[in-house]
């Protein structure tokens, strides 16, 4: 029972002491409250002067009133102590000179950091000057109007901090209520001599209750009001980064994002969709694009087909379809989008992104023209060593005989199939890791050299001319000698695979500035305006007269020399022959 009843006496209690401490206690020291603090310290400062000008004001009216009535007395005031008539002016000039000193300390670095300290001082230059005055003249002055004035004024005009409020008080009422009793005084109204009575403290306590309770609740609802600004601040400012955060996704984003009306509208476009769209600017896709099924797509039901889609799933991926650019090129995109929808499951817009794919889709035509080529050039080696094989097989002999002519078609037959697959594998290395170089000081006429010699049996079939005037005195480069050695043999055989018999090569290397320049030329058949492909991956030209091939030379001479940090060219015309050339860095 004894501890139920503790229970019951600590309930109350710590309701009781929560309440205090969440009160009275200081303040967090967090930023928010710091801030705060900083703010209804600025309050009190600009507050104060107001206040001051106020006070100011007041006083002066009292002393002109007390001025003039030197000369013709107030017959309201005939009944105020003789004392107080004839001194009173002096009272209001003491207090008008305090507040003119709390004027000049609000201009000073004092009065901006503790305007705290600036309100005690000029609330109890007023309040305690009349009390010093008459604890002076020998009694005590209940100043009610003049207290009620003062505190009234200071919880209307500056309702913050309400602890310096209730110290302004109580030290008035300290002073006059404390010194007046030690010392005996009495007022000077015959009809109340006495320092206090029930009523009158009832007054100045409920009267100072009000005001501070007043004070306190605003400064609270002002401390609430301005966590709730500084939190919406806050949320604002992490919306602001969250926004340019988003911005610079949708600014910089290498996807085209957009927003299109259901009736065919661009709402929003990003920079990389006007670029896919061949516009300089995003606003330009916006104001030009109304009506998208026909000034967008070539197919004008890939509008409908998009819209159906979305209709029924809700959204669409890898949607892919050829659209006119600005230019009226036409290109490749690949739309993933889905449809936005309010509250009430209406539609409001599509939202998406669109991918240039057109460099996707040429690469899967290149491909399909690339099986096309393997499964023709690897066709007819293999069809020639089935053929001869099945003749074999035919003939009714068990133990079959072959010719040096036989083998000899054969092994050429494996030979071009070997190169084939060699070439396949090293175009494929290339473009999927590059041309790996070993790099060393090479002199270029030996690489030139070895590259004729591998080539005397090719060369005299085809009963071709070759000059070499690459020069013993030039610098060396810093090269993969094995790798220019490819170079020099794909040159010298594409120009003997596009020419008649009789050709007349001519290889050379000069110096210029910090390069060698290289060239290999023929007084061959020329190139027609195809040119600027010969070096694309499975390009073959029109004039070749060995089938076999897929069309990998001048493509893989093109990614050496690129690796060595050099160029490749050709300069060329039809029936004037062709010089291919290159560059390669001095080391």
């Amino acid at each position: 029972m004894g501890k139920v009843a503790r229970m019951l006496m600590a309930t109350p209690f710590t309701t009781v002491q929560s309440w205090w401490r969440k009160t009275f206690s200081a303040p967090t020291t967090d930023e928010t409250t710091t801030f705060y603090r900083t703010w209804r310290n600025r309050f009190l400062w600009q507050r104060l002067r107001l206040w001051l000008w106020l006070a100011l004001i007041c006083l002066l009216s009292f002393t002109l009133r007390d001025i003039y009535g030197l000369f013709f007395p107030f017959q309201e005031l005939e009944k105020l102590p003789e004392v107080l008539r004839t001194q009173r002016l002096v009272i209001n000039i003491a207090m008008l000179l305090s507040i003119l000193i709390c004027f000049a300390l609000h201009k000073t670095k004092l009065g901006r950091e503790r305007p705290d300290l600036l309100f005690l001082g000029s609330s109890w230059s007023i309040s305690l000057a009349s009390q010093l005055f008459a604890t002076l003249r020998g009694f005590a002055l209940p100043d009610t109007f003049g207290w009620s004035l003062l505190f009234l004024s200071q919880a209307v005009l500056m309702p913050v901090c309400w602890i310096i409020h209730l110290l302004t008080q109580v030290s008035v009422l300290v002073y006059y209520f404390g010194v007046n009793t030690a010392l005996g005084l009495k007022t000077l109204t015959p009809e109340h001599p006495e320092i206090y009575n029930v009523t009158f403290i009832l007054y100045i306590f409920w009267f100072c209750i009000i005001c501070d309770i007043g004070v306190y609740l605003y400064d609270r609802l002002q401390r609430s009001e301005f966590y709730a600004r500084q939190e919406l601040e806050s949320a604002y400012q992490k919306l602001k980064v969250a926004e340019a955060k988003y911005r610079t996704i949708f600014e910089n984003a290498v996807e085209g994002i957009f927003q299109s009306s259901p009736d065919g509208r661009y709402i929003t476009a990003n920079p990389a969709l006007a670029r896919i769209y061949g516009y300089s600017f995003a606003e330009e896709v916006t104001a030009n694009f109304t009506d998208i099924e026909h000034q967008l797509y070539i197919d004008p039901n890939r509008r409908a087909e998009f819209v159906r889609l979305m209709e029924k799933y809700g959204s669409v991926s890898e949607f892919e379809s050829q659209i006119y650019r600005r230019d009226g090129s036409i290109v490749w995109i690949s739309e993933k989008a889905y449809a936005v929808l309010d509250e009430q499951g209406k539609l409001l817009y599509y939202e998406g992104l669109i991918e240039d794919i057109t460099q996707r889709k040429q690469t899967e035509e290149e491909l399909r023209v690339f099986f096309h080529a393997v499964s023709h050039d690897l066709r007819n080696p293999v069809l020639g060593t089935l053929m001869v094989l099945k003749n074999l097989l035919a003939r009714p002999e068990d133990n079959i005989s072959i010719s040096r002519s036989i083998l000899e078609r054969m092994i050429q037959s494996s030979d071009r199939q070997l190169n084939l697959i060699n070439s396949l594998m090293e175009a494929h290395i290339s473009e999927v890791q590059g041309v790996v170089l070993q790099r060393q000081a090479v002199q270029l006429l030996a690489v030139v050299e070895a590259a004729i010699a591998d080539l005397e049996p090719l060369l005299a079939q085809n009963q071709a001319k070759l000059t070499n005037l690459v020069s013993a005195d030039l610098p060396r480069v810093n090269a993969d000698p094995t790798q220019l050695w490819r170079v020099f043999s794909n040159l010298i055989v594409n120009a003997l695979k596009h020419n008649p018999p009789g050709l007349v090569l001519t290889i050379n290397a000069i110096r210029k500035d910090d390069k060698i320049y290289c060239t290999v030329s023929d007084n061959g058949v020329g190139i027609s305006q195809q040119s600027d492909r010969l070096f694309d991956l499975y390009f073959r030209g029109a004039s070749i007269r060995n089938s076999v091939s897929l069309g990998l030379g001048l493509y893989l001479c093109k990614q050496i020399i690129n690796a060595h940090g050099g160029e490749i060219g050709v300069n060329s015309a039809l029936d004037a022959g062709a010089t291919f050339w290159f560059t390669l860095p001095i080391s």
